[in-house]
């Protein structure tokens, strides 16, 4: 029986002060037209802290620190490859905000959170984020179809 599996790995980094959180909307992506948190791939030799660190840099332009693993995000692609997005968050940055050509970046006060075009599980993933219930938002693939995502305590 073989136990290794093709992996693509990911991040996403939720990013908050005490009355906004950071959020991008992405271009010329899959993710147009919706609010995501900022993230990207882990380089080949890259330490997954270091990961995060430069995507934010990179997308935001801001440098942040300490950052906190949170949970994991993952599902098996059409191909059989498993897609794992560690999630970590901070407090703690500096810097000013730009926008990349990734997308627009930009701080949402969590008074509008109700309203805001948060794409696929971005709500869900703040229930990681911001609670401890929970560690994992996992898609199953079922039969050639995607299951509904749900979250795993």
């Amino acid at each position: 029986m073989n136990r290794t599996q093709e992996v693509e790995l990911t991040n996403m980094c939720f990013i908050y002060d005490e009355n906004r959180i950071l959020v991008e909307e992405k271009k010329g992506t899959k993710y147009t037209n919706g609010l995501v948190f900022p993230g990207g791939h882990i380089e080949q030799g890259e330490s997954f802290r270091d990961s995060v660190i430069r995507e934010i840099k990179e997308e935001t332009g801001l440098d942040i620190f300490e950052p906190q693993p949170c949970g994991f995000k993952d599902w098996i692609q059409d191909d059989g490859t498993r897609y794992i997005v560690l999630l970590y968050k901070t407090n703690k940055f500096s810097g000013t905000l730009r926008s990349s050509e990734e997308g627009h970046v930009f701080w949402l006060d969590r008074k509008d959170l109700d309203e805001a075009n948060f794409i696929w599980d971005m709500r869900e993933l703040m229930e990681i984020f911001e609670t401890d219930q929970y560690s994992e938002f996992f898609f199953e693939y079922k039969n050639g179809e995607h299951e509904p995502g749900r979250l795993l305590r």
